[in-house]
């Protein structure tokens, strides 16, 4: 029996013990072996994948063409790229497709741990959470500056209604909230058994007190909340933002922000991220200025990419990239849902 060599990049404790857990519930140990790097895949580190048939990457790691050139020179054992994401904007398609280069994803892991990450962020922004903590380690016990607002009764917009979006249209729906929602694809049979109302997306940003963003990253929703958006919200609206990082214009936001039109932003994702986000630079002067504001102002909050870290989500993209890696060197078809290809010209991945 071959065994096929897989090099794990942006690898974390946690991907690391999650993976060979997986291994073992698929019985894979005799068919894969993974070898485990901090190091993000880059144009720089792309001679590390020499030797391996296969790599493995999150949502930071480099794929463009320079890197899939790169590996079809120096390893052409390489035939699968497997993503620990749902998201594959970071991925040349076309390029990998030049190669006969696999990719393969996890398409579904816990939009349950997403949406909920994305109202823990909305409650802590809404009841001042974030300095609250601070003050009482401090022994300060005043409540100046700490009040938030019902979220009872208030208009929450969804932007994006699948798998995510919906859990989170439950939640809101559950705090007495009216729904408004956005999809190309919408989905009125859900809409109308659930109760939640599709809009325009200008009718959405005028009328919503909280905006929500659960949306893909794609040439036509890239800066999808740009200036001209965020003109149109409510004066005192609140922003959320767990999906993808290039969906908001961050430097817009920031000058919106400063302006006091929103009342807050609580994002968990940044459209540079890559530069920074799962690594610690608290030792260092952060070149980012637009990241630093955002970081800096009262009335935001900003976690690194963490909406899916829940034990429950771990596992299923554990187990989601072993069997994925599993039935392509069996020579099974990938699963359609989990199998990447180029899109059509018309709608290309930013």
């Amino acid at each position: 029996m071959t065994l096929h060599k897989i090099l794990v990049f942006d690898s974390k404790s946690y991907d690391e013990k999650t993976l060979k857990l997986a291994l073992k519930a698929l019985n894979g140990q005799d068919k894969l072996r993974f070898t485990f790097l901090e190091s993000k895949l880059t144009e720089e580190t792309v001679d590390e994948v020499q030797g391996y048939d296969g790599v493995c990457v999150f949502v930071n790691d480099v794929v463009n063409t320079h890197v899939l050139d790169a590996i079809h020179k120096k390893s052409d054992t390489i035939k699968i790229v497997a993503l620990r994401s749902a998201g594959f904007n970071h991925v040349d398609l076309e390029t990998a497709e030049k190669y006969n280069i696999k990719v393969c994803r996890v398409p579904r892991y816990s939009p349950y741990a997403v949406a909920e990450h994305s109202v823990a962020l909305l409650l802590s922004l809404n009841r001042n959470m974030h300095h609250a903590f601070f003050r009482t380690k401090q022994h300060n016990f005043s409540l100046d500056g700490l009040v938030g607002i019902d979220l009872f009764g208030k208009t929450v917009g969804i932007i994006g209604t699948g798998g995510i979006g919906m859990c989170a249209i439950n939640i809101f729906l559950g705090f007495g909230c009216k729904v408004l929602a956005y999809d190309v694809f919408p989905n009125e049979k859900a809409a109308k058994e659930k109760g939640y109302v599709y809009t325009t997306m200008d009718e959405l940003l005028r009328q919503s007190d909280i905006v929500s963003i659960y949306a893909p990253l794609l040439d036509s929703t890239y800066h999808l909340i740009n200036k001209e958006a965020l003109d149109k919200m409510k004066q005192g609206a609140m922003l959320i933002n767990t999906s993808r990082g290039g969906l908001v214009d961050a430097k817009a936001l920031v000058e919106c922000l400063k302006s006091g039109k929103l009342r807050g932003a609580a994002l968990d994702v940044y459209e540079n991220e890559k530069e920074y986000f799962f690594n610690d630079y608290s030792q260092q002067v952060m070149e980012d200025d637009t990241l630093a504001r955002l970081i800096s102002m009262p009335n935001t909050i900003v976690t690194s990419h963490q909406a899916f870290l829940t034990e429950e989500a771990l596992k299923n993209i554990a187990e989601t990239t072993v069997q994925n890696l599993l039935d392509f060197f069996d020579g099974k078809p990938l699963n359609e849902n989990n199998e990447v290809k180029a899109p059509p010209k018309t709608e290309q991945k930013k």
